[in-house]
């Protein structure tokens, strides 16, 4: 009897100890479960992997055959590339000498100009095709380089450009008019803050609202206020969501420190929702809602243009749908839903996502458009959650300061933005938007069509990307067509064309002539030529087969 005692309290422990640990480990497994199988959804394996890839570069022979094109096309492709390169150097000389006299002094041009294209075909863009970083003077819905070329603008100034440059333009002028006799002066607000602080809650429907330097620095101020008034730790973003590049929302990939109180979880599924409804530890979700045109996948460019496998569409009901079981979940478990619209904001409606999708957050962010032109984050949230500190506590506070936060300059500016949009004559440039919008894309892509050219283009409203339908190695070589037919693009190149809400229907045909042009002279040139056995599967596997001879040849 006395020998039993031991192994009853042993077992009495290792129950106990299960009853401790099974829990944890279901709610481990639906975490995992949780997360998009993609790369995208793992941001540890996702790190991993990008340190394993090897570099190496196709020789010439090699650079115009890479999907075993026969010599008689690769040759094609080769005179037309060097064609090209020698067009580029004659028609952006000025631009092209300034931009690679100013590289070495500017890190960011050697980053962009280095993941322009998939790096195994990067050194000889970079030598042959360089384009011009410099911009002189824009009008309408054109800009104009420092050798005077004019090109319609797709850049969209990565989302700042909603309502054309012009505009932009008069809103800042008529706002340094009414910051010059304050100047630069710092602590103190403008008077212009009080209408925008009254505008903004207006348009967003929360009580208060935060200045700040950047879309960056807004969304990591509405974090830590959800996290300092709810007292928990993680917050939960999409996989592929963008909200600056700030390490706890940037996992993965681009950010050397691994964040420790980020969930990375699938967009758009019943198993995200399960983790939300059952985990205790969540603070915030972050949604980014230009998402909606490519769930679960990082934002599109060409750098990553290794073969035809993008894919885009935006489906407005479904995306509501989850939005509002969304919201549901966040209200039931006092998770504080955070919508960053620093690029998306007052571009689909004058009340932002929150208007078009008919969802309410709990706080948002904005940035970009809102200041008229200039540099701005805008926190906006309940008056619960802005407070930055506590009556009961004095010690325990939230501090978030900034010495350019409320600018003079910057406030004025952002009056006349906010002065122009509450116009009842203004607004009406948000009637029949997506109808108008939705209209162009499908023209585009019914002439494409009908050209039998491998080309489709997807879109949220004006923001669009480029997909292509047949198997490709090559499609990173359109945005230099693109640029050379007049569309001025940023340097995601196809990923992404962002169009101003001044088009006219009549800019809108010469893009589209020019954009059809370019596609025809790709074709025509050979590199879209393939196989027929070549399918985006038989790529990504020659891919892995190039990265591994490269490594162990090493």
């Amino acid at each position: 009897m006395d020998s039993s005692l031991p192994i009853l309290s042993l077992s009495a422990a290792a129950m106990a100890g299960a009853a401790v640990t099974f829990p944890k480990i279901k709610a481990r497994l639906e975490l995992s479960r949780a997360k998009h199988r993609s790369l995208t959804g793992h941001s540890k394996m996702s790190r991993r992997v990008a340190r394993l890839v090897p570099f190496y570069e196709f020789s010439i022979d090699e650079y115009f055959g890479a999907d075993g094109a026969p010599q008689d096309v690769a040759g094609q492709r080769k005179d037309a590339f060097f064609a090209l390169s020698k067009l580029y150097a004659e028609r952006y000389a000025k631009g092209r000498q300034l931009t690679a006299e100013t590289a070495s002094y500017v890190s960011d041009l050697q980053f962009t100009r280095a993941y322009r294209v998939p790096f195994q075909f990067s050194r000889l863009v970079q030598e042959n095709l360089g384009t011009s970083a410099f911009a002189d003077s824009s009008a309408g819905v054109t800009v104009a380089d420092v050798d005077g070329n004019v090109f319609y603008d797709l850049t969209g100034s990565y989302g700042v450009n909603i309502f054309g440059n012009d505009f932009y333009k008069e809103c800042i002028v008529e706002g340094e008019k009414r910051a010059h006799a304050l100047g630069p002066v710092l602590g103190s607000y403008h008077p212009a803050v009080a209408e925008n602080v009254r505008r903004i809650c207006e348009i967003s429907g929360l009580d208060e609202v935060s200045f700040h330097m950047s879309g960056t620095e807004a969304v990591m101020q509405a974090v830590r206020l959800a996290r300092y008034h709810t007292k928990r730790t993680h917050l939960v973003r999409f996989a592929g969501a963008y909200h600056g590049w700030w390490g706890d929302v940037q996992p993965g990939v681009g950010n050397p420190v691994s964040p420790h109180e980020t969930y990375t979880l699938a967009e758009m599924s019943e198993k995200t929702l399960h983790v939300l409804r059952t985990r205790r530890d969540i603070a915030c979700v972050l949604v980014n809602p230009l998402q909606a045109l490519h769930p679960n996948a990082n934002a599109p460019g060409d750098s990553a243009l290794v073969d035809s496998s993008r894919r885009a569409h935006f489906d407005r009901e479904a995306y509501t749908a989850w939005l509002t079981e969304l919201r549901k979940v966040c209200t039931e478990r006092g998770i504080v839903l955070i919508f960053d619209e620093v690029f998306l904001g007052f571009r689909i409606a004058a009340g932002g996502a929150q208007e078009y999708f008919g969802v309410r957050a709990d706080m948002v962010t904005y940035g970009k458009s809102l200041a008229g032109g200039l540099p701005i984050g805008v926190v906006c949230g309940k008056k619960d959650l802005m407070r930055r500190f506590r009556d009961d506590r004095p010690a325990d506070v939230c501090f978030a300061r900034g010495t350019f936060n409320s600018h003079p300059y910057v406030m004025t500016a952002m009056d006349e933005f906010l002065s122009r949009l509450s116009s009842p004559n203004f607004r009406s440039i948000y009637d029949r938007l997506d109808e108008t919008w939705n209209g162009r894309a499908e023209a585009l892509n019914a002439r494409c069509g009908q050209e039998n050219l491998p080309v489709r283009v997807a879109n949220f409203s004006s923001v669009w990307t480029v997909q292509y339908t047949e198997p490709s190695r090559y499609n990173w070589m359109f945005q230099y067509y693109l640029r050379a037919e007049g569309l001025a693009l940023s340097w995601v190149g196809t990923g992404r064309f962002i169009f101003s809400l001044n088009f006219t229907d009549a800019d809108f045909a010469e893009v589209e002539q020019r954009f059809v042009a370019a596609a025809q002279k790709m074709k025509r040139d050979g590199w879209w030529w393939h196989p027929p056995t070549l399918t985006n599967k038989a790529i990504r596997r020659q891919i892995l087969k190039e990265m591994l001879e490269s490594r162990f040849r090493r």
